[in-house]
């Protein structure tokens, strides 16, 4: 007797301090009981994730995943496509990106359906790439303008906004260890959450 399929949903945010309601939000609609809700707050550098490993346990052939944006399944360009011809190639799983309705294996099964999700899917996934390491380039040249302009990274309430913002970015995307961000900045472990908590809650340090 075969078992009824069941539609599952992956949510990934990057770090513990940013909010998943976004992407839960737009899962309200199909009812998913909390147990086939699979969340990480992790990075999407590799697939390495707890409980994506969990979900890939559970999803059996006819199943569909549910992601709200494709960078949400991860950030690596390769990884991503194989992901993808992991879950619907050989394990039979249907997956339907929610921003993306072209990216949706249950619209067509044929071979001109598959071989648009699967091209939509590459073009994506290399825009998404090209534009993270743009974003990274900008964000090593601007360091070292600022060290250029005498800046000096470390000195007590003395960081530079512009190269703080830059690591900082890399750090909440999950680009950066803590280690690495405090290097980069030469400040301590404390200095930086200190100017992390002025860059998330701004209201909080005015006055």
């Amino acid at each position: 007797m075969e078992t009824q399929s069941q539609i599952y949903a992956y949510v990934r945010v990057s770090t513990r301090e940013q909010n998943e309601d976004r992407q839960l939000q737009a899962l309200q609609e199909f009812g998913l009981p909390d147990d086939h809700i699979f969340l990480d707050k992790l990075s999407g550098k590799d697939f390495n994730r707890p409980a994506y490993k969990r979900l890939l346990r559970r999803v059996k052939r006819g199943d569909l995943l549910l992601i709200k944006s494709i960078d949400r399944l991860g950030r690596n360009y390769q990884e991503i496509l194989e992901q993808w011809r992991k879950l619907t190639k050989l394990r039979g799983v249907d997956i339907r990106v929610l921003d993306m309705p072209l990216l949706d294996t249950t619209l067509s099964k044929d071979l001109l359906g598959t071989f648009i999700a699967d091209l939509v899917l590459q073009l994506l996934s290399f825009v998404a790439q090209n534009e993270r390491e743009t974003i990274r380039l900008r964000q090593a040249e601007g360091i070292e303008a600022a060290k250029l302009r005498g800046v000096r990274f470390g000195r007590p309430g003395k960081v530079d906004s512009e190269a703080f913002d830059s690591i900082y970015t890399q750090w909440l995307q999950g680009d950066l260890t803590i280690p690495e961000a405090t290097r980069a900045l030469s400040v301590s472990r404390s200095t930086f959450y200190r100017f992390a908590r002025k860059r998330a809650y701004p209201y909080k340090h005015t006055i």
